[in-house]
């Protein structure tokens, strides 16, 4: 079964008050030398059958309109490494 993934992120000109907080905790609980954290959402879907060019465009509609929200996020929609295009 291939499988694709979507990263979300927040894009660079918007603040991420989670990766802020993220980043303050760190050095706290012993991690030195992180500078900046910033927090996303990773979406695996598992698909049936092959995995094609129009299948994949499929994906990348459902990320745009679905999985993110363009006015505040980027995405990258990739296949995973065992998976066939």
């Amino acid at each position: 079964m291939p499988r694709v993934v979507v990263d979300v992120m927040l894009k660079p000109e918007i603040l991420d008050p989670q990766g802020s907080a993220i980043a303050g905790a760190l050095p706290r609980l012993g991690f030195q030398g992180v500078t900046s954290v910033r927090q996303g959402k990773r979406f695996e879907l598992e698909l049936d059958g092959a995995l094609t060019p129009e299948r994949l465009a499929a994906v990348e509609e459902a990320a745009r309109t679905l999985l993110s929200n363009p006015v505040i996020e980027d995405y990258v929609v990739h296949a995973d490494a065992g998976a066939t295009a």
